[in-house]
């Protein structure tokens, strides 16, 4: 990658070409990871898609007593 262009660059090369310190790559990098994860999170919550929508108990048969969960 060629970092002497010139012109105007992208907001990601801007990014890219900026010296951060290791403090700072981390708590970027953790706010990075946890909006994805929250994103998602509250995208399943609004559709209706939890974990447990995939789950059906039964109400009969072996194990259905609470002496067997």
């Amino acid at each position: 990658m060629n970092t002497n262009i010139d012109g105007p660059k992208t907001p990601l090369q801007e990014l890219l070409l900026r010296d951060v310190s290791r403090k700072e790559f981390i708590a970027t990098l953790g706010l990075g990871a946890l909006s994805i994860f929250g994103l998602s999170t509250i995208i399943r919550f609004l559709t209706g898609h939890h974990m447990s929508a995939g789950r059906q108990e039964s109400q009969s048969g072996y194990g259905s007593s609470a002496y067997g969960k």
